[in-house]
């Protein structure tokens, strides 16, 4: 295919994806070019595809949890080098000079841009970084294996630090998706006991083979009030869901990026008694950094199923209808 490549496009028409020949991107400057070999199918891509978030780059290519070889490097790139192992996530780069940047929440940043939204993702044989936003890999991974981790894992990671979870706490999980079955190893790796609610047999399977204390349906009363709770699912009926089954004094987090219409709230059971309510706003590559290290030291792995790179739009129809237990990986290379 010499400068081609095979990607795949989000479509004009929302819900829409089709598979695409186009050059092989070309690094700026400070950006190195990716061999990509596998990226994870996120719950992100498809809201980036079914426009639920605003089109910021029309016919973009979604997919931001790609791993490949750097083959390329532009002109003041000072670290990586042809053959090094990357990883790709969402936040893709900052400004660096604003209030948030300067204080160490670069996640705030109001001109910060992000893979498979703002430029082209990790759907395709070949994709650009910033050298800074890259994630040097160690090369003793399973790559199919670690994807998921580089969005599900760090959001999640994230996700947990916000929900302010005491020591030997119980957190509910609302949903059980790719992020969630990350966390709640997490979380039960530091000593907490684990509630699920959430949709879906194969979601609840999931759930009691990675042995959490309670496993229900997704709006379902816990057996004791939580100390802290998250809600994966994007689905704005939970928030009060979740607020009532909290203890006084708790936290619930909303990890999503976009989430249906949240329902009034009933002040006196929900929010009063000094319950927080707080959202996740993507991550710091500290944030990422951090957690790849965690996730190595303790082993942690989510549960995988390999995609073929043909199949991409049949796996996001699958998605879509939650009929997926756990993460699902692009094979851009066989």
């Amino acid at each position: 295919m010499g400068d081609r490549m095979r990607a795949w496009a989000a479509g004009e028409n929302a819900g829409t994806i089709e598979q695409v020949e186009r050059d092989r991107p070309v690094p700026a400057g400070d950006e190195v070019l990716v061999e990509i070999m596998v990226c994870g199918i996120c719950r992100t891509d498809l809201h980036v595809v079914d426009h639920d978030i605003p089109v910021h780059r029309p016919g973009v290519v979604p997919g931001h949890q790609a791993i490949g070889r750097v083959v390329g490097t532009g002109a003041v790139v000072s670290t990586l080098v042809d053959g090094d192992l990357v990883g790709i996530a969402w936040l893709r780069r900052t400004c660096g000079v604003c209030e948030w940047c300067r204080a160490g929440a670069e996640n705030l940043c109001p001109r910060s841009e992000y893979t498979g939204w703002d430029a082209d993702g990790g759907f395709a044989e070949y994709a650009t970084v910033p050298e800074a936003y890259a994630y040097p890999l160690p090369s003793d991974v399973d790559l199919v294996e670690l994807a998921p981790l580089l969005c599900a894992g760090i959001i999640g990671f994230r996700a947990l630090h916000r929900a302010n979870l005491p020591a030997g706490g119980v957190l509910g999980i609302y949903g059980f998706g790719s992020s969630a079955h990350v966390t709640a190893q997490l979380a039960m790796a530091a000593g907490a006991r684990v509630f699920a609610m959430t949709r879906g047999e194969q979601n609840r399977e999931l759930a009691r083979t990675l042995g959490v204390a309670f496993v229900g349906a997704e709006a379902e009363q816990p057996p004791e009030p939580l100390d802290s709770a998250i809600v994966f699912a994007p689905a704005g009926g939970l928030v009060p869901v979740a607020l009532a089954a909290t203890k006084p004094g708790g936290t619930v987090a909303l990890a999503g990026i976009h989430m249906t219409d949240i329902p009034q709230l009933d002040y006196s059971s929900t929010l009063f008694h000094e319950r927080d309510l707080r959202t996740v706003t993507a991550n710091t590559r500290e944030d990422g950094a951090r957690f790849l290290r965690a996730a190595r030291n303790l082993g942690l792995r989510p549960t995988v199923t390999p995609v073929d790179f043909n199949r991409l739009a049949d796996a996001l129809t699958d998605l879509r209808a939650g009929h997926v237990s756990g993460s699902m990986v692009l094979k851009v290379r066989p």
